[in-house]
């Protein structure tokens, strides 16, 4: 029986179509036209001798064949782009200024930079953990190559979208934590000092839910938050991602609280078209988001 080979290029228009949601923005991504993209999806299929895609509404919906494919996908992507940056990679020098917020310091930070510096020994990354409106301003103003930051305003021509996740309420992991206030008691928050995006959120829906609230701790750090939290001062407001031990996201339903809005999440460059070094660290960021 012959040997089957999958394409590289073809598993690349897969995992981005599923990736972004759609397969209309993933050929505008990869600079491929749309029937392209459908005839290597229908080759693909072909090949895996089942459907990988079903309708769902609109959309489309991974297959249970789909969703196994998309991890063997994204395997061999990211070992193949490992491969083409190490051969690469070795004439690369300098440095690449990256900038992201404390959420990602310990959840992200670590896997990134192993997988950066395998392949590009000779490049020196400088990361600054800092606030959403600072990120923004270092790429803006070139003291940044790169910045993962919250989606404070649509995303730009030099941004790219890189997920959407759920704005929590974070309460105490303890099991007495899931009502975090007592009734006919303003909202006890634990959250980052003003300017921060996800405290304007959370302050805009309680105020429209009619729940009073008070500001029981505020910090310039995530760090003195999260401990505020554990000592059950407050309920702060985050994504699931990247939350320490200690601290839970709640149910709004069951925490008796009102529902919070998606936040978007994006990649800002400095430059429209980066270097090579920029580019490939962007690419090992949205890989290691993906595998979340």
């Amino acid at each position: 029986m012959p040997r089957l080979n999958f394409d590289i290029d073809t598993l690349r228009s897969f995992a981005t179509g599923v990736e972004l949601g759609s397969f209309a923005q993933a050929a505008e991504r990869l600079n491929r036209s749309t029937s392209a993209v459908s005839a290597q999806l229908k080759k693909l299929e072909q090949q895996a001798g089942t459907p990988l895609l079903r309708k769902a509404g609109r959309g489309m919906a991974l297959t249970e064949a789909g969703e196994t494919m998309l991890g063997y996908a994204r395997r061999l992507l990211e070992l193949n782009d490992e491969a083409v940056a190490a051969i690469r990679g070795v004439e690369l020098a300098g440095r690449v200024r990256l900038g992201m917020q404390e959420d990602f310091g310990e959840s992200l930070l670590p896997a990134v930079l192993g997988g950066f510096t395998r392949t590009h020994p000779k490049l020196r990354i400088e990361v600054r953990i800092a606030r959403n409106a600072e990120l923004l301003d270092g790429v803006n103003k070139g003291k940044l190559d790169l910045a993962l930051a919250w989606e404070a305003d649509a995303a730009g021509a030099r941004a790219e979208r890189v997920g959407r996740w759920p704005v929590r309420w974070i309460g105490a992991a303890a099991a007495s934590a899931t009502k975090p206030y007592r009734r006919g008691e303003p909202l006890p928050l634990a959250v980052l000092e003003s300017p921060c995006l996800l405290r304007s959120a959370a302050i805009d829906a309680l105020d429209r839910a009619g729940i009073a609230w008070r500001i029981a701790f505020s910090s310039a750090s995530l760090a003195g938050t999260w401990a505020a939290v554990r000592a059950g001062l407050g309920v702060s407001v985050r994504t699931p991602l990247g939350l320490p031990d200690g601290v839970q996201a709640l149910t709004a339903k069951e925490a008796g609280l009102p529902a919070l809005p998606m936040l978007g999440l994006s990649l800002y460059r400095a430059e429209a078209e980066p270097a090579p070094a920029v580019a490939q660290l962007a690419r090992i960021i949205v890989r290691t988001l993906a595998a979340r």
